[in-house]
C-alpha cells in the first residue's frame, strides 16, 4: 500500500475481506492468569477502586440534571446502528471532503499498512521527532513502537500518557490510562526521568502537573510533525474532531507544520446535527463533565493557519469482519467514554492490565476478540459477571453482556473437540434431566462435607482438569438437606 489517495473506497470495505487485527490487540496471558496476578497487587485495587468511585459519582451527578438523557442515548444508538449500515458511503463522502479542502486520505487494511503509511509521511518531512495526541488507534497499531524502531523519538503529550510513557509502563484504562498509578508513584516517575527536574518536587498535584507542562512545553514548541486520533470525523463536511480535558491536543493540533490523523473507520459520523448528539453524551460519560474543556475541530489545511500538510489515515484492522457480525457489530459503536470500565466489579479489582489488551474492560471483552478473531482472545468474553452494569451507563446503550454470550457461543463452537468444562456440563445435563439420577448426584455430593471440614467453601484441592475450574472460583459447600428434602418437610409432597 502506498501514501496516495485511491480514487474510491477500497475493496476491504467489502465485507468481510479485510484481515483481522493485528498490533498490541493479542493478549499474551490468559485473562484468568492475568488477573489473578492483579488481585495480588493491592496498592493497584486501592488506586482503581478510588478513582473509578470518584468518577462514577461525578458521572451521576451531571446525568441527573438532563431530563431527557434516555432519549439522548437512544439517538446515539440509532446513529451509530444508522451510520454503520451505509458505512461505505460515509467514508466515501469523508474521503471526497477532506481532499476537496487540502487533505491527503489514506486507506490502511491492517496495523503494518498503518505504521508504515505513517512512518514514511514522518520521514518525508526529515524531522527526528513527533508529538501525539492520546490515541487509542495507535495504541491498537502499535504505532509509538513502529516509529521508534527506525530512530524517530516520540513524545506522548497527554499528562497520563506521559506518565505511562515515561514509566516504561503500559496503558490501563482508555481514559485515565495511568489511573493504577497514586501520586507517590508519579511523583517518582518524574523525578527519576524527566530531565532538569526540581529536585525539591513534591508529590502535590499542582507541582507534578507544572513539571510536566515545562517539560511538554519544550517539545511543543519544536515540534514539525504530529500524530493524533480522532473522537469523530463529520463525513458532510471533512471534519475532524479531537476532544480532551488539558489543552496539550489543541497545541499538538495547531503548532506543527504537519498534522497525521489515524482514525478507525467506525468513526464517522454523517452530520453535524448527529456530531451535536454524542457532544452531549461524550463528556458526561466519560469525565463527568458537562462539556468538554477542549473540542477541536478541523477540515483540510487552510494557508498560514495551522498545519499547512494534513493527512488522515483511515484504519480498518478487522474492522469490516467485525461489521459482518449482525450481533457483534454493535460493538463498533463505542464512542471510548470508559463508562463501562467504572462501573465493571471485574475491571475495578483487576486493572487493565488484566486483559493484555489496548482496550480493557467490558468494551475490551469484546470489541478486542472480534478484532483478532474470537480464538485469539478467547478468555475475555469470560471477563465478566453478565451483572449488565455496563450496558445501564453506556451512553449509546450497547448491550454488552448479550455480545458477551454470543462470542461465548463462538468460542464453543469453534472447539475442535469438547473441552473438560463443556463435557462436565453435559453430564449435568443429562443428571438434571432425570429426576433419580439428579437424586442420586445429590446424595453423592454430600460427601463434599467431608473435605470441606466445616468451612462454608471446599478447597481448591482437586485434580486436573477440575483445578482449571476450582483455582478462578469458590464451590460452596454442600448443604446438610437438599431444596427438594427441606420442601418436602416443610409442605409434604
Amino acid at each position: 500500500m502506498t501514501a496516495t489517495v485511491p480514487p474510491k473506497a477500497p475493496v476491504f470495505l467489502g465485507l468481510p475481506t479485510a484481515p483481522r487485527g493485528v498490533g498490541h490487540l493479542r493478549g499474551t496471558e490468559s485473562f484468568p492468569d492475568a488477573a489473578r496476578h492483579e488481585l495480588r497487587n493491592g496498592q493497584l485495587r486501592a488506586n482503581l477502586g478510588h478513582a473509578t468511585a470518584t468518577i462514577r459519582g461525578k458521572r451521576a451527578g451531571v446525568v441527573a440534571e438532563v431530563p431527557d438523557w434516555e432519549q439522548l442515548r437512544a439517538a446515539g444508538k440509532a446513529i451509530k446502528a444508522a451510520t454503520m449500515a451505509r458505512l461505505d458511503e460515509h467514508l466515501v463522502s469523508l474521503e471526497r471532503q477532506v481532499t476537496a479542502r487540502g487533505g491527503t486520505v489514506h486507506w490502511a487494511r491492517d496495523a503494518n499498512e498503518a505504521n508504515a503509511i505513517v512512518t514514511a509521511l514522518v520521514q518525508a518531512t526529515g524531522t527526528t521527532e513527533v508529538v501525539k495526541v492520546k490515541s487509542m488507534a495507535t495504541q491498537e497499531i502499535g504505532l509509538n513502537e513502529a516509529l521508534e524502531a527506525v530512530g524517530l523519538d516520540v513524545f506522548e503529550t497527554d499528562l497520563a500518557e506521559l506518565i505511562v510513557q515515561l514509566g516504561e509502563d503500559s496503558p490501563s484504562h482508555i481514559l485515565v490510562p495511568a489511573i493504577h498509578k497514586n501520586r507517590a508513584e508519579i511523583k517518582e516517575i518524574f523525578a527519576r526521568t524527566i530531565p532538569g527536574v526540581d529536585p525539591e518536587l513534591t508529590d502535590d498535584p499542582r507541582q507534578l502537573a507544572m513539571a510536566a507542562r515545562t517539560h511538554l512545553r519544550e517539545r511543543f514548541l519544536r515540534a514539525r510533525v504530529a500524530v493524533s486520533g480522532a473522537n469523530f470525523a463529520v463525513a458532510e463536511t471533512g471534519t475532524l474532531s479531537v476532544v480532551e480535558s488539558e489543552g496539550n491536543g489543541r497545541m499538538c493540533l495547531t503548532l506543527p507544520q504537519t498534522l497525521i490523523t489515524v482514525m478507525g473507520i467506525e468513526k464517522v459520523v454523517p452530520t453535524w446535527t448527529d456530531l451535536e448528539v454524542f457532544l452531549q453524551l461524550l463528556p458526561r460519560s466519560s469525565t463527568g463533565e458537562r462539556m468538554n474543556p477542549y473540542t477541536s475541530t478541523w477540515a483540510g489545511v487552510t494557508p498560514g493557519d495551522g498545519p499547512q500538510e494534513f493527512h488522515l489515515v483511515l484504519l480498518d484492522n478487522g474492522r469490516t469482519a467485525v461489521l459482518a457480525d449482525e450481533v457483534g457489530r454493535e460493538a463498533l459503536h463505542c464512542i471510548r467514554c470508559s463508562a463501562c470500565l467504572n462501573v465493571c466489579p471485574v475491571y475495578e479489582r483487576t486493572g487493565g492490565h488484566a486483559y493484555g489488551s489496548v482496550y480493557p474492560g467490558p468494551i475490551g471483552a469484546i470489541l478486542s476478540p472480534q478484532l483478532t478473531g474470537v480464538e485469539d482472545n478467547a478468555s475475555l468474553p469470560y471477563a465478566s459477571s453478565l451483572c449488565g452494569a455496563c450496558y445501564e451507563v453506556c451512553p449509546v446503550a450497547i448491550d454488552i453482556p448479550s455480545i458477551l454470550v454470543h462470542l461465548r457461543a463462538e468460542h464453543v463452537e469453534a472447539q475442535q473437540k469438547p473441552t473438560a468444562e463443556a463435557l462436565a456440563f453435559r453430564s449435568l445435563a443429562r443428571a438434571m434431566s432425570h429426576p433419580w439420577l439428579w437424586h442420586l448426584v445429590q446424595r453423592g455430593a454430600r460427601l463434599g462435607r467431608l473435605i470441606a471440614r466445616g468451612k462454608p467453601t471446599l478447597p481448591s484441592v482437586f485434580p486436573p482438569p477440575i483445578s482449571g475450574w476450582t483455582r478462578s472460583r469458590d464451590l460452596p459447600t454442600p448443604p446438610t438437606r437438599t431444596f427438594v428434602q427441606q420442601w418436602t418437610e416443610e409442605h409434604g409432597k
